[in-house]
């Protein structure tokens, strides 16, 4: 044997691979079998599909920055017509396997997930251009929020913040019309991407501008008025949970800030519970704040007091 030629090793040959997967199955059968766990469908929805999905709708939206080389208007119409399809064929694919879940999840027939995921689709296909709309106000907001920014072509192409609400604004759709898995996973993507960590069901606002953005949570019942900025490190999270008598947490409780027009959240700042930021208002850099502020408000953190004690003095 030459040193180019290998064979596999003895301990390569001794892993059980016969028993393992035995056991993996015996596994998926105790599961299956518990008291508490609930009928389920073979196929989920898979996340690389739907990462090829929002990259497609956003090439639809956004042709020249998508991929859409043809500049004149009937070469453009078929490059969104023909990419559309495409992601909304698959996103249909996604979409059933949803509700094949959620429907055997609570006993529903199973006959109803093709128009349920028809419908869902052709609602979701319908505001499409509304949601196009909302991002180019998006893109303003951070063009004129951001001294740094040079064109808006530059804010589309590369700003985490702009591809964070992007991702929302679809899986919000998604969520509000009935399919909040497939709408988790497209968050979770952009998640992963940039570190900004938005549930699809926080409800936002136009102009919205997130500033460098890294490590900004906003809850699922957040509710975010028109030309908010935050910058990097604010959450808007829940200060408790509420508990039923089982033990459970309560869910879909609203939990989370409501944050009125033309606030500016400043780096690191931490906003909890069920609270109102009144419009207008300025939340300084790493406030903790846990109460309801009036409109107007400017609040800081406390001034850090020093006192210098020279020979002995104070003492």
């Amino acid at each position: 044997m030459t040193k180019f030629e290998t064979r596999p090793t003895e301990s390569w040959l001794a892993i059980p691979l016969d028993k393992i997967v035995t056991d993996l199955r015996a596994s998926r059968s105790r599961t299956r079998g518990s008291a508490d766990h609930k009928p389920y469908a073979r196929e989920l929805p898979n996340p690389d599909v739907a990462a090829l999905v929002v990259k497609d709708i956003y090439a639809a939206l956004f042709p020249r920055h998508g991929g859409g080389q043809d500049g004149n208007d009937e070469g453009i119409d078929y490059f969104v017509g023909h990419t559309l399809n495409r992601a909304l064929r698959s996103l249909r694919g996604l979409i059933e396997q949803e509700l094949q879940f959620s429907f055997a999840q609570h006993h529903q027939d199973k006959a109803d997930v093709a128009s349920a995921a028809s419908s869902i689709l052709q609602d979701f296909a319908g505001g499409l251009p509304e949601v196009r709309e909302n991002l180019l106000t998006d893109v303003r907001a951070a063009f004129d929020g951001d001294p740094a920014a040079q064109t808006t072509e530059e804010i589309l192409l590369s700003y985490p913040g702009i591809r964070a609400i992007y991702h929302h604004r679809l899986a919000h759709e998604l969520f509000r019309l009935g399919a909040p898995i497939v709408a988790r996973i497209i968050a979770e993507i952009s998640h992963s991407a940039t570190g900004i960590d938005i549930h699809p069901g926080a409800r936002i606002g136009g102009s919205f501008f997130i500033d460098h953005g890294t490590g900004v949570v906003i809850g699922e019942t957040a509710v975010i008025g028109e030309r908010v900025r935050l910058y990097q490190a604010v959450t808007l999270g829940a200060k408790r949970f509420s508990v039923e008598e089982s033990g459970a947490l309560t869910k879909g409780e609203a939990r989370h800030p409501i944050v009125e027009d033309d606030v500016v959240i400043y780096a690191g700042a931490t906003i909890l519970g069920r609270v109102t930021i009144g419009h207008g208002s300025t939340i300084g850099g790493n406030v903790w704040l846990t109460r309801s502020v009036p409109p107007g408000s400017n609040i800081v953190q406390a001034m850090a007091r020093s006192e210098v004690f020279d020979s002995g003095a104070g003492i």
